[in-house]
């Protein structure tokens, strides 16, 4: 049973994780095999998609009980970004994991046959970790995205900013529109190394009251409701760091926004 057809909705899921891929590469975020995004598709599959006997079948380290029986649409390992955003099927897969949620399925598509070398990626144990801390607290989001936003990532070449606090107050006093659509602002991940089930339970932790983490000298990790929500997010923040080093690249140390502007925005935002 092919489970992408006009019905499920999965063709729109495939189109926008291959458009933001582009964007990924575009601005230089996702050099080499660098970025991953996974989508939880679990609502728009009604009917399973034949015996589960005939899929490729792979244990994890870790069960996630959570997330038993539930579908994700997710970027391959080792895969490019501007190869996903030109054939998203050879570089993305359909895994759906076991009852006991040890374990994951590869749902094949076509030709389309899944070997060791086509895995999901090696952040799946934060990917998977993030989805099931998603569902325990009841929230909305279906979608995580990790990449390495360049002016993001430089900020935590700077000690001062390697503290939650001053990298709030810095992105918020960029522009207004920071602290408007990222009103929690960013949770802070000290250097770990990735792929690791210690990276993934610090970036869960980092995530519990924000809706991005970011990761020392790495990257940033981002949930949302949707591939271009999730997105934005992520372009919102750059944005504002990017205006931090223009600013400091003219010789002029910015200004940022005052505590007084801050509040009436916080106030627009909650209104949001």
């Amino acid at each position: 049973m092919n489970i992408i057809n006009s019905e499920t909705g999965l063709e729109k899921i495939i189109f926008e994780v291959a458009e933001i891929a582009g964007y990924l590469w575009q601005r230089g975020w996702a050099e080499r095999n660098a970025g991953n995004i996974s989508v939880n598709i679990s609502e728009l599959l009604t009917q399973e998609p034949g015996n589960f006997e005939q899929y490729s079948f792979f244990e994890l380290n870790k069960p996630y009980p959570a997330l038993s029986e539930k579908y994700f649409f997710i970027s391959g390992t080792g895969r490019r970004m501007r190869d996903l955003a030109r054939e998203p099927l050879s570089n993305a897969l359909f895994i759906k994991l076991n009852k006991q949620g040890n374990g994951y399925h590869i749902i094949t598509i076509g030709d389309n046959k899944p070997t060791d070398n086509f895995l999901p990626t090696s952040e799946l144990p934060t990917h998977l970790a993030i989805h099931q801390m998603i569902l325990n607290r009841g929230s909305n989001e279906k979608v995580v995205m990790h990449t390495h936003a360049n002016e993001l990532v430089a900020l935590t070449q700077i000690g001062e900013f390697c503290n939650e606090e001053k990298l709030n107050r810095l992105l918020w006093g960029m522009h207004p529109e920071t602290i408007i659509f990222v009103p929690n602002g960013v949770g802070f991940v000290p250097y770990t190394t990735p792929g690791t089930q210690e990276i993934a339970e610090k970036t869960l932790k980092a995530l519990q009251n924000h809706q991005v983490a970011l990761w020392e000298k790495h990257g940033i990790f981002s949930i949302g409701k949707s591939v271009f929500d999730t997105f934005d997010t992520i372009d919102i923040l750059a944005k504002s760091a990017k205006i931090f080093f223009l600013t400091k690249s003219a010789g002029y140390r910015p200004q940022g926004l005052n505590n007084n502007e801050l509040e009436k925005l916080k106030q627009i935002a909650n209104n949001y």
